[in-house]
């Protein structure tokens, strides 16, 4: 079964240069301490080293590259993992040195930087190693140093606390780097399950689909796109949490109750609101409402000209934050007010376009596509509109859409940084593209970058956790794919995800309530969506591995109904006919599927354990042969 699959080979290709975590450790005083006693530093540095930091660099994935008398230097796939690492070590070694007399303490600076490396055999050389060893140098003893690099990644997503030190000359660095000291006095015991400090004692709240009020059924995606964008600018601010997107839309189209609103996300407030636009007027109720008890904190209705749009959503957004009495930092005062673009009418080709791409289809991309490039042309500096584009060629290149490739991903991606380094959607898709290329660290250094910007992004998550599974990591692709299927509840293509995850762990059980859970999740948006053959696709393999042939048949048979011509479905509904031994079937639709597919998406059926039971069969080795 593939879903949104990615398309490289499992195989680690060698890499000249990649982007890696450096972590750079050495032991303070050492030479004192060997004068003092060699063979009882040496015992005691290996126990430390045994019992505490190898173990620790494993359970985080890193490697060590290099070790020396005193000293180590190891890589890891993500800063997090780094400096999560570094901090679990150095929070260990003050438990270890308790009671040991402070002259006889084996302590570890270690500094930790992000940065281009160069890869001779199992060694790494160059900038990126250079600064975390000049790093390492100044850390406090039992401390730790970051570049800004790597803080700038960290964003609020690890339990920590840092003191800017501010710009620092650097021993035969040719830049002054800014430096970031590591407070460790709350460092919480490693592998307790704690929310992260930002996230404490702030207010918290949900933004609900707002109502289009308009009397017109195609102004829908307008309200849609005015409500995530005022969830967007009140992620901005440090001192909210706010509830992502996906979550919240679950409730599009249904009567909420507050309260039970409050309780399901755990929140203190909720805004509901609602949109009529006509002509070039649009008039927006919105309210902010207890979540404890339904009582209304502020309502308010903006009557104004479309070309005021962003300015009545800034105006909106901070009139929340005033009445949540939570003070807006300069950076974060600056990023609402920022305009995604000044022509208006290239912002509501922006909004249609993503609305037809959450639909998932390869008409309804292609029509997304067209209007992700009307943007473009009327604002070449908008950069949500070239993060769109992206999204769009990696959906329609798993589609085997003709002329779209990986340079199509990539190119949008990057233009869209270029234009704005904040936006996590343009990150997260640089990264998949990234990761088609077989540039697997840089990939993790930009899925990393997309989180730390915007914790709660779907995509993020779901682009990582394929990537991870393609490459075999299936202990970050069930992290990803979980916590994905948090953000958002509905989305059924994570929950089948999650199952073959479980099923290749050998988490059976998981993987058959996974597989329900996706199948109900296929009927909702099925019952919502009815042309949609993607979710009636990939929920038929699902109820073969649940046992319900009959059922699975008659998926089957309705996805090529709805899409008889589309190749994800085609591939999918082949992976349910081989699963239950239906050999004619199973080639007569994958000559359909064949005749669609690139050379890369070829690839799948050598490889997929669903064609397992019909690989011996000669029918089945001959539409092989006739794949090259």
């Amino acid at each position: 079964m593939v879903i949104y699959a990615s398309l490289i080979d499992w195989r680690v290709h060698p890499l000249e240069r990649r982007l890696a975590a450096i972590l750079a450790a050495d032991v303070v005083g050492y030479s004192r301490l060997m004068g003092v006693s060699e063979a009882a530093t040496l015992t005691a540095l290996s126990a430390h080293r045994k019992e505490l930091v190898d173990a620790k660099i494993a359970e985080h994935r890193g490697r060590i590259v290099k070790v020396t008398g005193d000293g180590l230097l190891v890589e890891f796939p993500s800063v997090v993992n780094a400096v999560t690492c570094a901090a679990e070590i150095q929070g260990k070694m003050r438990e270890r040195n308790a009671g040991v007399p402070e002259g006889l303490r084996i302590e570890f600076r270690i500094g930790v930087n992000i940065g281009d490396v160069i890869v001779e055999g199992d060694d790494i050389f160059g900038d990126g190693v250079n600064v975390a060893a000049r790093l390492e140098g100044i850390a406090k003893p039992g401390g730790i140093a970051l570049s800004g690099t790597v803080r700038d990644h960290l964003g609020n997503r690890l339990d920590l606390a840092f003191e800017d030190i501010g710009e620092q000359v650097l021993k035969n660095i040719d830049r002054p780097v800014r430096v970031f000291r590591v407070e460790l006095d709350a460092v919480p015991p490693a592998g307790t399950n704690v929310a992260p400090r930002s996230e404490r004692n702030k207010p918290s709240i949900a933004v609900l689909p707002f109502t289009n009020m308009s009397g017109d059924p195609e102004q829908e995606y307008f309200a849609d796109g005015i409500t995530e964008d005022i969830i967007t600018d009140l992620s901005k601010v440090s001192g909210l949490s706010v509830i992502a997107r996906n979550s919240v839309f679950t409730y599009k189209g249904k009567h909420a109750d507050v309260q039970e609103v409050g309780r399901r996300f755990n929140v203190t407030t909720v805004v509901e609101g609602s949109v009529r636009r006509t002509g070039n007027r649009v008039r927006i109720n919105a309210q902010l409402i207890n979540a404890r008890d339904g009582t209304h904190l502020w309502a308010d209705r903006y009557d104004r000209d479309l070309t005021d749009i962003f300015a009545l959503q800034d105006e909106i957004t901070k009139t929340i934050v005033e009445q949540l009495k939570v003070t807006l930092l300069p950076q974060e005062k600056k990023a609402i007010e920022a305009v995604p673009t000044s022509i208006v009418d290239a912002y509501n080709y922006y909004l249609r376009g993503r609305h037809l791409f959450y639909l998932r289809t390869t008409p309804h991309v292609l029509l997304a596509q067209r209007m992700f490039r009307k943007a473009v042309e009327l604002d070449p500096a908008y950069a949500r509109a070239y993060a769109g584009l992206a999204d769009a060629a990696w959906f329609l290149y798993l589609n085997d859409h003709e002329g779209v490739t990986v340079s199509d991903i990539f190119d949008a991606s990057t233009k869209a940084i270029e234009l704005d380094p904040e936006l996590a959607e343009a990150h997260a898709s640089h990264g998949i593209a990234l990761h088609f290329l077989d540039r697997y660290p840089e990939a993790v250094a930009e899925f990393e970058r997309a989180l730390a910007i915007d914790p709660n992004s779907f995509w993020s998550h779901f682009h990582y956790a394929n990537a991870a599974r393609n490459r075999g990591d299936l202990e970050t692709s069930v992290k990803m794919d979980k916590r994905a299927s948090e953000i958002d509840p509905d989305d059924f293509g994570v929950r089948f995800n999650l199952s073959q995850d479980y099923q290749q762990l050998g988490r059976i059980e998981e993987s058959r309530e996974m597989s329900r859970s996706g199948i109900e999740a296929a009927e909702r948006i099925s019952a919502r969506h009815p042309d949609l053959s993607l979710p009636i696709a990939i929920g038929a393999c699902a109820l073969v591995l649940l046992g319900e042939r009959t059922r699975a048949l008659e998926w089957c048979a309705h996805a090529l109904a709805i899409a008889p011509n589309d190749p994800l479905t085609l591939y999918n509904v082949a992976c349910s006919y081989a699963l239950m031994g239906e050999l004619d079937l199973t080639l007569e639709v994958l000559e359909r599927w064949r005749s669609r597919a690139n050379a890369k998406t070829k690839s799948w059926v050598r490889r997929d354990t669903d064609f397992d039971s019909l690989r011996s069969h000669p029918r089945f080795q001959a539409f092989l042969d006739r794949l090259d």
